[in-house]
């Protein structure tokens, strides 16, 4: 066997379909253009038209097979019709990335009910009901991965966690919740969590120039992230070669977290 028949079957995932929410942008842009390149077909979701049409074209323009669904996740019947609408593109998904959220964090004591269910709608609820859609046949089919995109604030609170990091926090839990659920049919469950990374996500904090530095400065490696440095880890998740990984959360941070 040559090295690159190996690597081909621990981490090849031709003939694997992909729907990335969030994926016309930051982290989940990185992550669905990985997916491509590795062999799947990949379906992004997102709202803006514009943006996904302009990514869809830059990942086929590489050789991939890309389609897109636009969809406001905050609404159940919203996320039902682009779970319908994703698979009718490719076929039922093999791989599902939730990476969609929003990053809204007033003081706690300035947060109200609206800001909450929002933060919830996108960050926690979206990601339980695609898994609802999509799990159940994953595991019928015998092989499925999904992959949440959590956050530091899942941990620890800081810089105003509020509502943002409790929904972190549940998504953790409900990876936790669906590997308990379908693993014994081969469907794995984790979440990769990132430290500080330069997206429009986090344009709050990236408009702070001392702030910025001073979270570098927090990393055991020197810098502050970026969306490249989670295809790897996301080609892994997707793979078969973390068969085995299930239920847990990877730490893509650059020693963040341990610092």
């Amino acid at each position: 066997m040559t090295p690159q028949t190996y690597l081909t079957q621990l981490f090849s995932l031709d003939g694997r379909v992909a729907v990335v929410t969030g994926g016309s942008s930051g982290i989940g842009r990185a992550i669905a253009g990985a997916l491509s390149r590795a062999g799947a077909r990949v379906v992004l979701v997102a709202r803006g038209k514009d943006e996904l049409a302009r990514v869809a074209d830059e990942l086929t323009a590489e050789g991939g097979e890309t389609g897109w669904v636009s969809a406001d996740l905050a609404d159940r019947d919203g996320v039902r019709d682009a779970a319908r609408e994703a698979a009718a593109v490719f076929g039922e998904p093999d791989i599902l990335v939730n990476s969609a959220g929003i990053n809204l964090r007033p003081p706690m004591d300035e947060l109200d009910d609206a800001t909450w269910d929002t933060t919830m709608a996108v960050n926690l609820t979206a990601p339980y009901l695609l898994g609802q859609c999509f799990g159940p046949g994953m595991a019928r089919r015998g092989f499925g991965r999904l992959i949440h995109i959590s956050s530091q604030q899942a941990h620890r609170a800081f810089v105003d966690s509020g509502a943002y990091g409790v929904s972190k926090g549940g998504l953790e839990s409900l990876a936790r919740s669906q590997a308990e659920a379908w693993s014994p049919y081969g469907v794995t469950s984790n979440t990769l969590v990132p430290g500080f990374v330069m997206t429009p996500l986090n344009a709050r904090l990236s408009s702070d120039p001392d702030r910025v530095a001073a979270l570098a400065r927090r990393t055991l490696v020197g810098r502050n992230g970026v969306p490249e440095d989670f295809a790897g880890a996301a080609v892994f998740l997707a793979s078969a070669a973390s068969a085995y990984v299930t239920g847990q959360a990877l730490f893509v941070d650059g020693g963040f977290s341990v610092h």
